[in-house]
């Protein structure tokens, strides 16, 4: 019976797909994980103790129906399980392996509190969608009927992508402008293969290009057009960019070179990895080959940054943090899979100034220790009076977060509404602008935050953009 099937996670263990050497996936940029075999993938399912109040969709931002699925995928009915899985993400694959699960719903999995090893979801989500891709049950985008209208929508990150294919369904004509050559946003240019291989977020691209969505590369939003012109081509804006601007240090010698930008240097690897030409890493300036290699920051991106530089050769990566381990906001997983592949983590340590000739040389750094509770409600790192120290470097990368660009200034329209930090301020329900028909969502609306939750924001704007649309088309009507 299916039932027998389910609730095993008692006596069946927890069991990842294995994951390859480090020694041997420190020398590639493919992801380092196996996938599941179909046996395997039924079996870790079937662990799922089908709660009644199931925490892992609650905590879930697209408040994915994960229990279902599971137990469809331990029942074997996997085209069903990824059709339900499809139902509230237009990216599973890519939840599935970028996620912080551990953080979300693995780590409120009802089994992990039983001590017996949360239920390993994001694997199985990840399997049923490649499955559903090698069994071609990964269908088309259908446009609705025509509405006459367009949409245009800047920026093709995850919540940009998101919008427009919500959009294009209900049978908008959505154009998508963005200013780089490919489309996918930090998908592409952020996040390195190992985590995300490119050929993933490019068939989800160019599934979008065969449903109808027009993309715009190379095209810079205030350069190539102001906002107001596209306001005037289109029907409704939705401004989806992103945070791109570094969050900058204050320290001597910060300007040094050889100290550069976390996206910089990520953004030439796997600018490499498409084959590109790029100067900059072909001189040696965005490659660590050889190199001992600082990174300073303790989330996601800094954990990108000291996984890349072990693949390019380096022949030492500290990474320095001002707070513990306890307190970092990366996961706690890319730490484990950092520190596997040789990476050194300086815990308690901030940079006081670069050390520097020509070029850097190394960094000053400053001993830190914990005091109380910030405003974040974690202990505010300061400086340790007992001393600092000083690290070697031929390559210090600054990995501290993004901040919102100046858009209005960028965009030539000083009237939209900003808040303190930047971001583009937005009413809560509808989240449109300060202009009427533009829209944000995403990372410029929220600040930087995870893919998943870009994903939400791009499912949430399509419906008020929609809203918002057909009044404005039963407007039109009247008026006429």
């Amino acid at each position: 019976m299916a039932s027998d099937l389910l609730l095993r996670f008692v006596d069946r263990a927890q069991n990842y797909p294995s994951k390859r050497e480090p020694e041997l996936r420190a020398e590639d940029f493919r992801e380092i994980s196996d996938k599941y075999n179909v046996p395997a993938a039924e079996e870790q399912a079937g662990r799922c103790s089908q709660c009644g109040v199931p925490y892992c969709s609650v905590h879930c931002p697209l408040h994915n129906h994960i229990p279902d699925w599971l137990r469809l995928t331990a029942e074997g009915r996997l085209r069903e399980a990824y059709e339900l899985s499809n139902s509230t993400s237009t990216m599973p694959e890519i939840c599935g392996r970028i996620c912080p699960q551990d953080r979300l719903c693995e780590g409120n999995c009802v089994v992990e509190f039983s001590g017996h090893g949360a239920v390993t979801i994001g694997s199985v989500e990840k399997f049923i969608t490649d499955k559903a891709w090698d069994e071609g049950w990964v269908e088309p985008i259908v446009p609705g009927a025509p509405r006459g209208q367009s949409v245009a929508v800047i920026g093709a990150g995850p919540a940009g992508l998101s919008a427009a294919e919500y959009l294009r369904v209900l049978g908008y004509d959505v154009h998508v402008y963005d200013r780089y050559d490919r489309s996918g946003g930090l998908l592409t240019y952020g996040i390195p293969g190992f985590k995300l291989e490119k050929h993933v977020v490019m068939r989800r691209v160019e599934r979008l290009a065969a449903g109808g969505i027009v993309f715009h590369n190379g095209f810079d939003v205030g350069r190539d057009a102001s906002l107001d012109e596209l306001r005037a081509k289109h029907d409704a804006i939705l401004i989806a960019t992103g945070v791109y601007k570094p969050r900058a240090i204050k320290a001597p010698g910060v300007d040094s070179q050889g100290v550069v930008d976390a996206l910089d240097y990520l953004t030439a690897s796997n600018r490499k990895g498409f084959g590109d030409a790029v100067p900059a890493f072909d001189d040696g300036s965005l490659d660590a080959e050889g190199k001992h290699v600082v990174v300073i920051g303790g989330g996601d991106t800094a954990m990108d940054c000291v996984r890349t530089a072990v693949r390019q050769g380096a022949a030492s990566v500290k990474c320095l943090y001002r707070r513990d381990r306890a307190n970092m906001p990366g996961s706690q997983r890319e730490v484990a899979n950092a520190e596997e592949e040789g990476v050194e983590f300086v815990w308690l340590s901030a940079p006081e100034a670069f050390l520097s000739a020509d070029k850097v040389s190394g960094v000053k750094a400053s001993r830190m220790r914990l005091g109380q509770p910030d405003a974040s409600g974690r202990r505010a790192p300061e400086v340790d009076p007992q001393g600092g120290f000083d690290v070697p470097a031929d390559l210090v990368i600054k990995a501290l977060g993004f901040d919102a660009e100046d858009l209005p200034h960028l965009f030539g329209a000083p009237e939209l509404g900003v808040t303190r930090w930047g971001t583009v301020l937005v009413d809560n329900k509808t989240l449109m602008s300060s202009l009427d028909g533009v829209f944000a969502a995403g990372d410029i609306v929220r600040g930087a935050s995870l893919v998943v939750w870009a994903i939400r924001d791009g499912r949430d704007v399509a419906a008020t953009m929609h809203q918002w649309l057909k009044a404005k088309a039963k407007a039109g009507k009247v008026a006429a």
